[in-house]
């Protein structure tokens, strides 16, 4: 890691205690685990980007995006695929699916979560090994 470089956490924060409803929709299905028992954390740094949502154990980004984004496609694409250099899949959905099709988001993040592949086994401790 560049040692230069400073995590953004003040801004995170700024972020976090301004979520949009959307934002916040979808963290109470997110938080503590609820989906597929995987940990994610709410706008999360990675590299100069803050994340909506970041499970790094499955490298998953979740984005919720709103009307703006329609128009900083490019924006979105460059930042996808600096998230993908580092190994991260990324997933959109708008906010008002959020809002209004909870369900399917939920079902979405869990049918992509059982597509990727699981963490490194040798992190787990077998046996008398």
């Amino acid at each position: 890691m560049d040692k230069g470089y400073k995590r953004p956490t003040m801004r995170s924060r700024e972020l976090r205690n301004n979520s949009t409803p959307a934002e916040r929709a979808l963290w109470a299905q997110l938080s503590a685990r609820k989906i597929a028992g995987v940990r994610f954390n709410r706008q999360f740094p990675i590299g100069p980007f803050i994340c909506d949502f970041v499970s790094r154990t499955a490298k998953l980004v979740i984005e919720v995006d709103g009307s703006q984004h329609a128009i900083g496609v490019e924006k979105d694409e460059a930042r996808t695929a600096y998230l993908q250099s580092r190994g991260y899949r990324v997933i959109r959905f708008w906010n008002n699916d959020v809002l209004e099709r909870m369900d399917g988001v939920v079902s979405e993040i869990e049918r992509v979560l059982s597509d990727m592949p699981s963490p490194s086994p040798s992190r787990k401790r077998e046996g008398n090994l």
